[in-house]
Order: structure tokens, then sequence, then C-alpha cells
């Protein structure tokens, strides 16, 4: 296994790439889309986390990643030393009518097609992605973790309405006219979720490039009142049986699937690790179940982190473990010291299983 880190679009300079080596970590998973951008409610020196109006306002519609700009990413990354393992999330302002069924559909499957395209030319192997319409809401930020260390939880679902011009919990039409997104049914979420797989995987796996799929965080069956995908382990599987072909992966999640609240994580890591299905993994330790849970540091939660890397181990799981999310340390650098905590913390037990 290889040991990465993930860094935020504001993030992705030479400091921040001589931190990650520092840590130890040879690959990096980069968030293109800025989470932070407009966003009054949302803390730029932590992951976003945002209020009932979102965490910020998305990309330029008009505007895809280029292959100029991704090659020279991928330039400053292998200069530092790292490899560039995966961008993860497409900007809902390329896509978002891909999520809602709305009118630009098909024009915006073909912005995926195209990223896909460029991911693959530039040489850049793993598309993360989270097929969600309410995306990552109703969290909380408090002194959870041990020492009063800042980190985030949940304390009950969150049962407002998504605003019209908002989706994934960013707003992509700030015009938009008043009024709150239709709820719909499970259904009509795997439906469209169907239609964008066989849609886009073909070219993903023209393009050399895997889709990987991210859990819904939090994993609760709603939230929003829209429907949620993958909230309990097993639903991975039916993602994966809509295109059984290599290029339709997972981003898989620890901490999400802790918080699921049935089946068992470990079961789950054994099963998806010896399908091969897993492309990267978030590691992450949390105490509770969705709705009521607490991130808390990678030793000191419910989760046997040990134990998890020892199944991915045995099974042959030879891709990138990042730390997606760590409590914020009390210092001067809160988000360094977490993340460098958890870091030493998976290349200790990296080496003490191998």
């Amino acid at each position: 296994m290889k040991i990465g880190l993930g860094l935020y679009r504001h993030q992705l300079n030479r400091e921040h790439y001589d931190f990650a080596r520092q840590c130890g970590a040879t690959h990096l998973v980069v968030h293109l889309v800025d989470y932070f951008q407009q966003g009054r409610h949302n803390p730029g020196d932590n992951q976003p986390t945002g209020g009932s109006a979102g965490w910020g306002r998305a990309g330029d519609a008009d505007r895809l990643w280029t292959v100029e700009e991704l090659a020279s990413l991928k330039r400053n990354i292998n200069a530092a030393g790292l490899e560039l393992e995966a961008v993860e999330n497409l900007d809902p302002a390329h896509w978002h009518d891909v999520l809602l069924d709305g009118p630009k559909k098909a024009e915006q499957l073909e912005n995926v097609k195209t990223i896909l395209r460029r991911l693959g030319q530039v040489g850049i192997p793993v598309m993360g992605y989270n097929f969600s319409i309410a995306g990552v809401a109703g969290r909380v930020i408090g002194r959870f973790a041990r020492g009063n260390a800042l980190s985030v939880g949940m304390d009950g679902a969150d049962d407002a309405p998504i605003p019209q011009g908002m989706v994934w919990n960013m707003v992509y039409d700030p015009g938009a006219p008043p009024g709150v997104l239709p709820e719909i049914s499970d259904d009509e979420l795997w439906r469209r979720v169907e239609g964008f797989l066989k849609a886009v995987l073909p070219v993903a796996e023209e393009a050399g490039v895997t889709l990987a799929a991210h859990p819904d965080d939090p994993p609760v069956s709603r939230l929003r009142r829209q429907p949620r995908l993958v909230y309990q382990p097993r639903m991975y599987q039916r993602l994966i049986d809509i295109d059984p072909r290599p290029a339709n992966r997972l981003e898989f999640c620890i901490g999400t699937l802790a918080e699921m609240t049935e089946g068992d994580l470990y079961d789950a890591v054994e099963q998806y690790s010896r399908q091969r299905r897993i492309a990267y993994v978030h590691l992450r330790n949390i105490a509770g179940k969705a709705p009521h849970y607490r991130e808390t540091f990678i030793d000191d939660g419910d989760v046997d982190i040990v134990r998890v890397l020892s199944i991915l181990h045995r099974n042959g799981f030879d891709g990138v473990v990042i730390p997606d999310h760590a409590p914020q340390m009390t210092c001067s650098a809160p988000w360094h010291a977490g993340m460098a905590h958890a870091l030493g913390f998976i290349g200790a037990a990296l080496k003490s299983i191998s």
C-alpha cells in the first residue's frame, strides 16, 4: 500500500507538497473544486462543513479543467517527489443537471466525458465522484476529539429542503428563482446513476481512468429531503453490479462505512478488497453511528485501523490510503499537526503488517 495525502485546491502548492513528503506520503489526491469560494459559513482552514446555505459557490460552468492545467499540476507534484493519484469530485457547475436530470443533462454528460479524456491524456489514473443531490451536509463542528481537539460530527439528520440553484451542497445558480428542489424517490436516484455510469464508463475505460464512487457522507437514508445511494455497505454492490467493468470502482471511505447502521465494517473491507473494487481508501476513525457520531483521532475511535489495513494487505490491495479528515490539534498549524499525526500512525501501522 502507498501512503497519500488529500489536498484542497488552495493547498496545491510546493509548501504543502513538501509537507506531504516530510510526513512520508508518496501520492496525492487533489480537489480541484473550490469548496470555499464565497462560503461565508465555511472555515477555510479545515474540511468544508458550511450550513444550510451550502459550502460555497460552484465554479465556472463554461470552463472545464484543461489539459494544460492538469499537466502543469502533475508536473509540479512530480517535481516535489510525489505522484498524482486522483482528482476527487466533479464541480457541480459541470454536472448539476446530471444529478438533477435537468435540461442540460446531455451536454453535461459530455462535460464529464471530456474531463475523463483529459485526465487520461495527462496520466491521472482515478476520478473520484459522489453521485448525491444533498452532498455532504448536516455536520457540526465542536471540540469532540481527545484533549478537546476541534473535530466534526453529526447530531441528527438535516431535514431542511434544498433551495433551487443548489446541488451537492454548493450553489451553481445564485440567480435561481425562489423555491426548493422537488423530492424524488430512491428508485429515481438509482435510475439517474445507472444512466450516468452507462454513459461515461466506456469513455473512462478507453481513457485508462478509473471512476471511484464515494459512499454517502453522512450515511443516512435521506438528507435534506432527498434520497441517498450508498448509505449501507451492501449498496456498494448494487452500484458495482450496474456495470462490472474494471473502471467501475470505489472510493472506499472507512469512516463513512463505520458510521453506517447495518452490516459489519470488516466484512465490507473483506468483500470489496477481494473483488479488487477499491480504487483508493479514505482512512479516518469515528465514534458512534449516523446520525449521531463524532470524528476522532485515528487511534482513538470505534475502528480497529490496523485490522482494516491487515485485511487490505492480505487481499493484495496495493493502492493509495489517505487520511481524509483529522481533528485539528491545538498549535499554530492545527490542520498540519492533525494530518501529520494521522500519517505517522498510518505509516507505522503499514510497517507493522508488512
